[in-house]
């Protein structure tokens, strides 16, 4: 899809997302700059997730308990505090969230199966700002390291007093600090 674009685009991937932007980045000449937010990597070897969590969210799934998906998602998977779950409830993106919980077993899996092999980064010279929440799992904190690591032209930002979801609970901390970043040289 980037290759059809007219011009070099900006990618940002969160969570699941930043992980197949990263890989996305390595199948085109076409990404002006790159963000990731958290890509969700095992390099420590300790293994994402949570054992067992996967089968239980499957359980809640094949009891149409949607909302609990993303809610047991959040506190588990992604250390959002209780409040925070209660307050991304309130906000129109949960129905989004709720009407792909069904996708969340398989994004969940992803990162059990993916080896991050920085030597195929080293190459990789795009721009890239990498995200992360000061309150968020220190699972995150290591692979964000590790890419930072792999790539030549990146810099890791702390959005401190945020963990994995920033751009719901503190919108305008995110989006000021992405294009701070996008709109810069």
């Amino acid at each position: 899809m980037v290759d059809s674009l007219g011009e070099p685009a900006f990618l940002l991937g969160h969570s699941y997302g930043a992980l197949c932007a990263l890989e996305a980045a390595l199948l085109t000449r076409n990404v002006r700059k790159l963000v990731l937010y958290e890509p969700p990597m095992d390099v420590s070897g300790e293994g994402i997730p949570s054992p067992g969590i996967i089968h239980r969210l499957e359980v809640l799934l094949e009891a149409g308990e949607r909302d609990e998906v993303v809610a047991t998602m959040m506190r588990e998977v992604a250390g959002v505090p209780p409040e925070g779950v209660e307050y991304m409830r309130s906000l129109p993106a949960w129905q989004a969230r709720m009407a792909a919980a069904h996708t969340i077993p398989r994004e969940l899996r992803a990162p059990e199966a993916y080896r991050f092999d920085p030597e195929r980064f080293a190459g990789l010279e795009i721009p890239t700002l990498l995200l992360i929440g000061g309150d968020s799992p220190a699972t995150f904190e290591e692979a964000e390291k590790a890419v930072a690591q792999a790539l030549p032209s990146s810099r890791i930002l702390v959005l401190d007093g945020q963990g994995h979801v920033a751009m719901d609970t503190a919108p305008d901390l995110f989006t000021t600090e992405v294009l701070r970043f996008l709109e810069g040289p």
